[in-house]
């Protein structure tokens, strides 16, 4: 579009731009990283907070993790951002090519099996002459072609495939300088990567506190201790947050972003709830850098980025969501120039080119599906039953669009719920699927069979090369071969369990 004079620009909408057959089913890909993705059918629908009780949105946010607080509908619709494709009697591929400027947002009528797609622009304004790039998408006659076409618009990039320790999916918060040096001292020469996560700050946003009780020394000697051992040094941040307990929620209230009621932008309820940073106030970005430099420069070189969303929460004037986002991603990347940045939490087309690699799907839970009542909560809930079919269907981004993290495989016996046959699968998945292989467990407590099972997976990530997978039923058929053998998994998605 090429504007004749100057005019604010609220939204932009093609209307059936596909339908698909009742026994067709088309994969939506969720808001940000957390979000549940996969190939629906039409019969099903998309979990929506806002059926939820007041008083619980109130007291934990639940609404505030994905787009259900700014998408337009009194319900929340079967419907996708920027990556489409439909598999059936109608088959397509479409992406969106204009993320940059907005978000395709792909919509489904359930009754009708119709597609639409729109942009919320929001009322950005378009100077007189200024062309702008309304839909930028490429439609496909079947599935195969669209791959390849996807294929050839984000070319295979040398994607480096790392294997790691978190310090997260054991311990959690309750971390000290004894278990990680534990840890640390028990992995061998199958790792590469030791992350040390959330817990090592005093509060969430006072990043340059390290908790003296749990970490007298500070973080610096272990950085040297990781790297000494011939390892990169992982850090975790939440660079775009700061929860209530902390100094900088305290202290510089005026740092944090205001919504349309004036009132500062809550996130979720993680911590003692926490709320997102103004990215326009003069000294929050410059806060931002100095943290992440102050570990660049300790030595870490490898930075888990987490809570991404919250840069985009809430509308800037004059801007789209994903002109925000953009600039925010490229901002960390400025920032931290050569060093590797995981993203996480973040909406997925914005870290194109941004990140080296980006978590795509959930945090995994030590129980299959979570407790029951975490079922009617937000699509971004916790959730090893969720994260394993976000990491099949999101694995034609993976080594494109950047290097996927399906987050963690758990071997360990103690302080888990998973059965031994999840155990496998979980990390038979995440190894042929991702591009990053990270654990939790201190594997000095593991035994000959579980040792057999990781270096099987290490094979697996090494050699094997998935040729396809299909859904069918409940059931997601695997091809993929090895050493020139090719050979079939079918997984079972309700039980989390391979055959």
């Amino acid at each position: 579009m090429k504007a004749k004079r100057t005019l604010k620009l609220q939204r932009a909408e093609l209307d059936n731009v596909h339908k698909v057959a009742p026994g067709d089913k088309v994969f939506l890909n969720g808001y940000q990283s957390w979000t549940e993705t996969k190939e629906f059918r039409l019969t099903e629908k998309l979990r929506n907070t806002k059926k939820l009780p007041r008083g619980l949105l109130r007291q934990y946010a639940f609404d505030k993790y994905g787009d259900a607080s700014f998408f337009e509908s009194k319900s929340i619709p079967l419907h996708g951002y920027d990556f489409f494709y439909a598999r059936g009697l109608g088959e397509t591929f479409i992406v969106n090519d204009n993320y940059s400027l907005a978000y395709a947002v792909f919509t489904v009528e359930r009754k009708t099996g119709k597609i639409s797609v729109f942009s919320d622009f929001g009322g950005i304004t378009v100077a007189e002459g200024e062309t702008v790039n309304l839909f930028s998408y490429y439609k496909a006659a079947d599935y195969e072609s669209g791959l390849e076409m996807f294929n050839r618009l984000y070319p295979e990039k040398e994607t480096k495939k790392i294997v790691g320790y978190t310090s997260w999916y054991n311990y959690y918060q309750d971390i000290n300088e004894n278990i990680i040096l534990r840890d640390l001292n028990a992995l061998d020469g199958s790792f590469e990567l030791f992350q040390i996560d959330d817990g090592y700050e005093t509060f969430v946003g006072d990043w340059l506190d390290v908790d003296g009780k749990k970490f007298p020394h500070g973080l610096a000697p272990i950085a040297k201790k990781i790297k000494e051992k011939g390892l990169r040094a992982g850090i975790w941040l939440a660079p775009f947050v700061a929860e209530t307990k902390s100094a900088i929620y305290r202290e510089h209230r005026d740092w944090l972003k205001k919504g349309d009621d004036g009132e500062p932008v809550r996130c979720g309820s993680n911590w003692s709830g926490f709320y997102a940073l103004d990215l326009e106030h003069p000294e929050v970005k410059p806060y931002i850098a100095k943290c992440l430099k102050h570990y660049a420069d300790m030595g870490f070189d490898f930075f888990k980025l987490d809570f991404l969303y919250a840069a985009s929460l809430n509308r800037y004037e004059g801007k789209t969501r994903c002109q925000v986002a953009n600039e925010a991603y490229g901002f960390l990347r400025e920032v931290l120039g050569d060093n590797s940045i995981l993203g996480c939490g973040g909406t997925l087309s914005n870290c194109i080119g941004r990140f080296d690699y980006m978590r795509i799907g959930p945090d995994v839970s030590l129980l299959f599906d979570d407790v029951w009542y975490m079922h009617m909560m937000h699509p971004e809930r916790i959730s090893t039953k969720v994260t394993l079919k976000n990491t099949v269907y999101r694995s034609f981004m993976n080594g494109r669009l950047f290097g996927n993290d399906p987050d963690v495989f758990l071997l360990r016996r103690e302080n888990i719920k998973l059965s031994d046959e999840q155990k496998r699968a979980l990390l038979t998945i995440n190894a042929l699927f991702g591009s990053v292989l990270m654990t939790s467990d201190n594997i000095a407590n593991y035994d000959c069979d579980q040792k057999k099972l990781l270096q099987e997976a290490l094979e697996l990530s090494k050699k094997a090369t998935v040729t396809g997978y299909l859904r069918d039923s409940k059931w997601i058929r695997i091809r993929y071969t090895i050493d020139g053998e090719e050979k079939m998994l079918s997984y079972d998605t309700e039980k989390g369990v391979l055959q």
